[in-house]
Order: structure tokens, then sequence, then C-alpha cells
């Protein structure tokens, strides 16, 4: 395959549209911003792209909820067309705010190969605040998730006030079970965080950051992996650079990050298809 191209969702108070078209053609592929708006009239039609990715920001301002207003406004208008695209074999990404109207559609977790069920929930953060720090990650290996493959433990910075992740204990229980929980809050050793703030920033059950469906190709994340492009992203990038100089490494800062390697993942997966 000469080209992997990625429909990049725009509008209405969306804002990450930029951050994570740049990180997708890091990895690889033609992305395209399209207003959803585009979508909807058909003028971009989605069976055109490989990948599908909803970007994170404050749609309609979360005045109903995070996510919900894109939700019913994508599902009502296009959503039979989006499950096909997923029935098709092509990927969706949920970045935050993309992640919540992704739950809210009941793209996730597509138990039974169903999307249109919502059986999970991302909620107001238990500290009461919006929280914009980095976090440590747990990945699990297990996992049949795309993105994530081949990825050890890592970081990626937070930026959300509903970023709880909820469902009861029955739904958990599957998710766990399916290895559908792709990635957890963890503690600077990569152990579980066990729910201690700030280590989970929200207060999610079972520590859980981030889910796909039974096939891997969807998934959901309120970490921001395209904040993660460039190794000076990281906060501690300077003091890590001057460690690595003083122990006789090299530092090279083209190398792809962590986020970046999330979407040379997709990117891969659709080139071997």
């Amino acid at each position: 395959m000469s080209e992997v191209r990625v429909l990049v969702l725009a509008g209405y108070g969306l804002n990450c549209d930029y951050e994570t078209a740049y990180a997708f053609e890091l990895a690889g592929a033609k992305a395209v911003r399209v207003h959803m708006n585009s979508l909807i009239d058909g003028t971009i039609k989605p069976e055109d792209f490989h990948i599908m990715a909803f970007v994170g920001g404050f749609g309609w301002g979360d005045d109903h909820g995070a996510g919900v207003v894109q939700a019913v406004k994508l599902k009502t208008k296009i959503g039979n067309k989006i499950i096909d695209f997923i029935g098709n074999g092509n990927l969706v990404i949920g970045i935050c705010n993309g992640f919540q109207a992704i739950v809210n559609m009941g793209l996730l977790p597509g138990f039974d190969n169903n999307y249109t069920v919502r059986s999970v929930a991302l909620t107001f953060n238990d500290c009461g605040n919006f929280r914009n720090d980095w976090v440590y990650l747990k990945v699990n290996a297990a996992s049949p998730c795309v993105f994530t493959k081949g990825i050890d433990n890592i970081e990626l910075p937070v930026r959300h006030g509903e970023g709880k992740f909820y469902s009861d204990e029955a739904t958990i229980r599957r998710l766990v079970e399916n290895n559908q929980v792709a990635i957890q809050y963890a503690l600077p050793d990569w152990s579980e965080a066990g729910g201690k703030f700030p280590y989970n920033p929200n207060g999610s059950i079972r520590d859980i950051a981030g889910i796909c469906d039974l096939s891997g190709r969807v998934f959901g994340l309120m970490p921001h992996p395209e904040a993660y492009n460039h190794f000076t992203n990281h906060p501690d990038w300077t003091r890590r650079k001057e460690e690595a100089k003083r122990s006789g490494k090299d530092i090279h800062l083209s190398e792809p990050t962590a986020g970046t390697r999330i979407f040379k993942n997709a990117v891969n997966y659709i080139k071997r298809r």
C-alpha cells in the first residue's frame, strides 16, 4: 500500500486536530483534517480512509456532558457508516474528548461485535477539578489493541475534567477478562496505581486509562499520545538529556517517542493488511 489515509475529525470546539494530524504524518500517513459536517453531508466519505481519529478538545463546550453532543450528532446522522467503516477492517482511535464520544456512541467496548450499545462511561474526576499533568501508564501486553503492540510502559500527558472510567462490576470484569483494558494508570515503578491520586488522576475504576474492542482495531484513551510527538515535549527532557550526556549515552532527539509509536503501530497495521 502506497499511502495510508487518516481522517482527523474537526469542528465545534475540538482543538487537538492539528496535533493529531501531525502525529499521524510523523508516523508515515497522509492525514486530512475534516470538519464533521463534511462527513454528514457526504462531501467526504469514510470509505476513502483507513483510519478515523476522534480528537481531544471540548466538543460543543461539553455543555451536555463530555462527548455527548458529538456522539448523538454522529450516531444519528452517520452511525451506520462508521460501523461499516469498522466492519471493513479499518481502525478508529478516540483520544480524550474523542474517547468520551466513542463510548457514548457505543463503539466501545464493542462486546459481541455490537457497536451501538453504551455500557461504560467517562465521568467527572474524583478530585473535583480539571487535571493537566503527565501520568505513568502500564501497557497490557496481552491486549489485542493494534495501537499499543510492542510498546512497554509509557508516560503521556492528560488534560481532562471528566476522565473517570466507570461501569458496573460485571462489565469491568468482562473488559479485564477479555484483555480489552489496554492501558492503566501506574505508579512510577510501573505497577498499577491502585486508585492512588495523582497517579490515577481521575479515580478510574481499576486504573483504566484506555480500552479497545475485541478486534483491537477500535481504541479509546484519555491520555494524549499526539502531545508527545517529540523528545522535548516531556517536562523532564532537559534533565534526561543531561543524565544521558553524563553517562555517555547518545540522545537522538528525532527518534519516535512513545506517543508517536502509537500512531506508527496503526499505520504499519494498515500497510501490512
